[in-house]
């Protein structure tokens, strides 16, 4: 049984009125709530959602709910926002997570603010829930950095990626024409692009709605397009691709989403185009390279990161 249901069975009240759930995981049990508003800034994990029938969105409407259900995200800092937002919204807020997302954390900063009104563990998590109030103390702030602005829960929300900077370092002078920054972020790779003076055109594609956001903000060049998509399903037609591809789904290593990318690419490129890319050191990407393109190159890399340069896609 999940411990929203359990909560429900044992005290927690489900209210009258709309519910929504914010961030929550693709298999989360919405417990019989009656069509929750699904909060869900990931472009997959919320076209999941929609596929299922549920209305989404990707930021929470300025109106009154009776219940909001915060599921913890991998950021504290990201979570505690949620959390507060909820609270100004809801007369009733349920938190839930695992311990390793933190959610133990969450549960003694709430004792200190306000009155927990129940609280279940279980499977290695807990839920707790408290009546909404204001919570200002839990708001989060932008972080400005290197003349870049990000937020919490983005990738790499405090610094400039280190791989990122690295491939950054190895794109050719010469990038021209069409680009495209698959799994752009909050648009680092993509600044760097534009100081190209023969790049025509860069399309930024990110699943993140935040990131992008960032990005937008990070960005001005109006060659510059902003896509809040999947790159593994993206599509177009372009001179060079540049991508720096997650490789986690959660907190779980997964090479699938990398070899996912350079698919993408070769998909993208034209015939003369090339792909330039950056890998932490052990993950396995070289075979994929190989069946997708006629020409690889491992460019000089470090301890840490491996950089590669790949064209001639091959077509099936």
């Amino acid at each position: 049984m999940a411990r929203l249901t359990l909560a429900f069975d044992t005290g927690l009240a489900r209210g009258d009125g709309p519910a929504a759930l914010l961030h929550p995981p693709v298999g989360f049990d919405p417990a019989g709530l009656s069509a929750p508003l699904i909060i869900q800034p990931h472009v997959a994990l919320n076209t999941a959602w929609r596929n299922q029938g549920y209305a989404c969105d990707v930021v929470l409407p300025d109106r009154r709910f009776a219940l909001v259900v915060v599921c913890c995200t991998r950021s504290k800092q990201q979570t505690a926002d949620l959390i507060a937002q909820a609270a100004a919204c809801a007369d009733i807020v349920v938190v839930d997570g695992q311990k390793t997302d933190g959610i133990d954390s969450h549960y003694k900063t709430l004792r200190k603010l306000t009155n927990v009104q129940g609280t279940i563990t279980k499977a290695h998590g807990r839920l707790f829930w408290f009546a909404g109030m204001q919570l200002p103390s839990l708001r989060a702030v932008d972080q400005n950095f290197d003349g870049f602005t990000t937020q919490s829960g983005v990738f790499s929300a405090g610094a400039i990626d280190p791989a990122s900077a690295f491939l950054a370092e190895a794109l050719p002078e010469h990038l021209a024409g069409d680009v495209l920054d698959l799994g752009a972020g909050w648009g680092y790779l993509s600044s760097e692009i534009v100081k190209r003076a023969a790049v025509t055109g860069l399309d930024l594609v990110e699943a993140d709605h935040f990131a992008l956001d960032c990005a937008k903000r990070n960005i001005s060049d109006p060659r510059a397009r902003f896509h809040w998509a999947d790159a593994r399903d993206w599509s177009g037609v372009y001179d060079a691709v540049v991508m720096n591809p997650p490789f986690h789904t959660g907190r779980e290593g997964d090479p699938e989403l990398g070899r996912a990318f350079i698919t993408a690419a070769r998909r993208c490129l034209r015939p003369k185009g090339a792909m330039y890319m950056v890998a932490n050191r052990h993950l396995p990407y070289e075979t994929t390279l190989e069946q997708c393109f006629a020409k690889v190159l491992e460019l000089p890399g470090n301890g840490r990161f491996k950089i590669f340069e790949a064209s001639r896609p091959k077509r099936k």
